[in-house]
């Protein structure tokens, strides 16, 4: 019994490290994972769990709103119309003449009263109002009377210019027919003696005839009356097309 059991524990100590080395040599156990969750711990690709994530809309849906430009404010200013047809009384501001005047030359004046429309002062009385002589007609001699004509094109109101059309506005001058006859030296018929005068006919000659050579001499070498516009003479006219005008709201 003593030799089987030496023989035993010499066998034993000779297995004993290839035991050792096969159990080294074995794999170890994978770890348990849970139900479709892949080995390196990353979440499988699917729909969220419910209720994941819900969060995150919720904040965009904010900063969305948060975002979005705010409305613009309301326009400071409102467009008001005149009508083509509205009479402007016009105050002149410098004097004019068919003797001295020429086309283009400078016209200046103010409203004399405030342009309404819509309910609104578009135009204030005093607003300045600035254009030109259009046309000159001296007077003939004898024969003719004298015009002018003008027109305003510009006004300005607090002290901002701006186009506007208005009519233009003739004057003409007063007829000589009366006081060339007293010059000539005639009464009664004095209209149809210079009506003969300004023809060139027989009237001329009778008109010399009775007057006298001196006095008809001196109408036809005398021009008519001029027209003359004072500073402050009173004008009229219409606008010819329509104005509008930015007004404050």
């Amino acid at each position: 019994m003593t030799s089987v059991t030496a023989v035993r524990t010499v066998l034993l100590w000779a297995l004993l490290p290839i035991v050792a080395a096969g159990c080294q040599s074995q794999p170890p156990e994978p770890v348990a994972q849970a139900p479709g969750v892949a080995a390196t711990g990353t979440p499988p690709e699917g729909p969220p769990a419910p209720g994941a994530g819900a969060a995150a809309p919720a904040a965009g849906a904010v900063a969305a709103r948060a975002e979005k430009p705010a409305p613009p404010p309301p326009p400071a200013f409102v467009e008001v119309t005149v009508p083509a047809g509205t009479e402007l009384s016009i105050e002149l501001l410098n004097d004019l003449s068919s003797e001295t005047a020429t086309v283009e030359t400078a016209v200046r004046g103010r409203l004399r009263r405030a342009v309404e429309a819509e309910g609104r002062t578009v135009l204030p009385a005093g607003a300045t109002m600035t254009g030109a002589v259009t046309e000159v007609v001296r007077p003939g001699k004898v024969k003719g009377r004298a015009s002018l004509s003008l027109q305003f094109t510009h006004v300005t109101v607090n002290g901002e210019r701006s186009p506007l059309a208005t009519r233009p506005i003739t004057v003409e001058g007063e007829s000589s027919t009366k006081s060339d006859a007293a010059k000539i030296g005639i009464g009664a018929g004095a209209g149809a003696v210079v009506g003969g005068i300004l023809g060139g006919g027989s009237g001329a000659a009778t008109g010399a005839a009775i007057g006298g050579g001196a006095g008809t001499a001196a109408v036809l070498a005398t021009r008519g009356k001029d027209v003359v516009l004072a500073s402050g003479t009173a004008l009229s006219t219409a606008l010819s097309a329509a104005k509008t005008v930015e007004l404050p709201r």
